[in-house]
């Protein structure tokens, strides 16, 4: 497979693992593929102020069973040659055959994909129905993994859940599953969304404790929506904190109350996580980057302009 190095931006060398280990932390941001027009100019406002202000990489996520395959690379594909934005995409392994697999591999390398997050996914439709694995594609994440780091010279990340997978039978095993996707080639982890700053340090030391050393990076999202992160802890099976939950339904009719709380918590369990020797932060934007950015300002001193 020609991976068309040739044409790859210079940022786009840059290994993010090897980022992760610079000692320094860094401040990255997800991106969904935009569904609509409007969508569109919500995700490229947000591009633009992430890009000048010098976020260190954003990824662009993958629908279930390639739901948005086509707009994820499209997105990727715009972000990489229009910014100076380090991007990472997902793949993931859900309804795909290690063919199809082997060619959004090439797709990504061909618009100067350098940096993949290789996760299993959700069923489409049900992120909680039963995984039921393609007949000619792979079963699990760190067989993704090896496919990935076997198709060209990529920094591999994958996911990790501090609370544990919803799908393991219990903590232990979802550490056992982790640790393959280490020994299988990955060069970093980025967790799942999460509250306790326990949870991360305790899955931390855990994998290294069993030799695997790679930077896990802790996923944030500030609370915006009460309904939306309820929704996603019971999608998810993680665990939305009762006196966080009193304090915004408090103020549920106050979107702004909302927003400070959110970026509150946020930047509590940000510095918390910095302190305890975090590699940086991951902030799930949902495509706005209002409370992301002030946050961020909250942590790094960066300047973050108005707007949302």
């Amino acid at each position: 497979m020609t991976l068309g190095v040739a044409s790859v931006m210079p940022q786009q060398t840059a290994k993010i693992g090897d980022l992760l280990r610079s000692g320094r932390p860094r401040f990255s941001f997800e991106l969904f593929p935009p569904r609509s027009e409007k969508d569109e100019a919500t995700l490229w406002r947000t591009v633009r102020n992430l890009e000048a202000r010098g976020a260190d990489f954003v990824s662009v996520t993958y629908g279930a069973g390639g739901s948005t395959r086509a707009k994820t690379v499209e997105t990727t594909d715009r972000i990489i040659s229009e910014t100076t934005l380090l991007t990472m995409a997902h793949c993931t392994a859900v309804d795909h055959s290690v063919a199809e697999l082997r060619n959004l591999i090439g797709h990504f390398a061909n618009v100067g994909v350098r940096n993949i997050l290789a996760v299993r996914g959700d069923p489409p439709g049900n992120p909680r129905a039963d995984w039921v694995k393609h007949p000619e594609g792979v079963l699990h994440a760190h067989e993704l993994v090896e496919l990935i780091k076997s198709s060209g010279d990529f920094s591999v990340g994958v996911a990790a859940f501090p609370e544990g997978h919803p799908r393991d039978v219990d903590w232990e095993t979802g550490v056992r599953y982790f640790v393959d996707k280490c020994r299988a080639g990955a060069d970093f982890a980025i967790t799942q969304i999460f509250f306790d700053p326990e949870d991360y340090l305790r899955l931390r030391d855990a994998v290294a404790a069993a030799g695997c050393d790679i930077p896990i990076v802790p996923g944030v999202m500030p609370v915006t929506n009460i309904k939306q992160i309820e929704r996603f802890a019971v999608l998810t099976g993680m665990d939305f904190p009762e006196d966080l939950a009193a304090r915004l339904r408090a103020v549920e009719d106050d979107r702004e109350a909302i927003r400070d709380i959110g970026v509150e918590v946020a930047t509590s369990l940000g510095e918390r996580l910095l302190a305890e020797g975090a590699p940086g932060l991951h902030f799930t934007t949902l495509n706005h980057s209002r409370s992301t950015r002030r946050v961020w300002q909250n942590l790094n001193g960066a300047k973050s302009g108005s707007g949302r």
